[in-house]
């Protein structure tokens, strides 16, 4: 019996067009957009195939970056952050860059360095709606905005809560040799700024800081354990906002 002309075989690999690098189901890439001065779309490969004239097509789940949702990139929204939406597509294996990872948050928030091809992805997208999985993120901080892994956060040692370092008016120099802070509202002495005192260092000082140089990220601080699911935890006041 003859081959149908459109049999498609799968395949368990490929490798990128022009490099040594090899892909597979399941792995994250980049691939070329069509406007050469926009960044790559990121989309996780679902399935790999090859027609009788050796096109190799792949079957893909796109991630979104938030400027390219509905609601448009928020305050809270990270550098690196994409969204893994419900949109599936077929587009030539040619069209991948590269390979890239898309991390956890917890993951991400324990990177020692973020490099160019490093991003992290905690919500799920609907691209019809617009509706996020989880429709609501925990706030912190006297903003009341929702975590940013991108911006320096110093923590009160009495009531625990996290708050920004431009938000409570501390220098990244002070912050970074901290010993201990307390907020306004925890302060000893009742300071309207807070407390806060300082040592020329301190390992264990409590504080998430990353910094961007050459369009990566270096972290500088160990994170907190309690702070990897920080999008998730209630917070002191259980304060939450609806992203949708």
């Amino acid at each position: 019996m003859a081959k149908s002309k459109n049999a498609k075989k799968v395949l368990d690999s490929y490798t990128v067009k022009g490099t040594h690098k090899i892909v597979k189901a399941g792995d994250c890439v980049l691939m070329r957009a069509q406007d050469s001065d926009k960044p790559p779309y990121v989309a996780k490969i679902e399935k790999i195939e090859s027609d009788s004239r050796s096109n190799v097509k792949v079957r893909v789940r796109w991630y979104y970056r938030p400027e390219e949702s509905m609601g448009g990139r928020r305050q809270f929204h990270g550098a690196k952050e994409l969204f893994l939406s419900d949109h599936y597509d077929i587009q030539s294996a040619d069209t991948i860059e590269g390979k890239c990872i898309v991390h956890t948050f917890k993951n991400y928030t324990k990177l020692e360095s973020v490099g160019t091809d490093d991003y992290f992805c905690r919500f799920e997208y609907k691209a019809s709606t617009g509706g996020f999985t989880p429709d609501r993120v925990a706030v912190y901080c006297k903003c009341e905005m929702p975590y940013n892994p991108d911006d320096l956060m110093v923590q009160c040692e009495a009531c625990k809560d996290w708050f920004h370092s431009y938000c409570v008016e501390l220098s990244t120099e002070q912050v970074t040799n901290l010993d201990k802070y307390f907020c306004a509202g925890c302060s000893p002495d009742n300071h309207k700024r807070g407390n806060a005192s300082f040592k020329s260092t301190h390992p264990e000082a409590k504080v998430c800081f990353q910094i961007r140089i050459a369009n990566s990220y270096i972290s500088l601080l160990q994170v907190p354990p309690h702070m990897y699911e920080f999008y998730c935890r209630a917070g002191k006041k259980d304060g939450t906002v609806l992203l949708s």
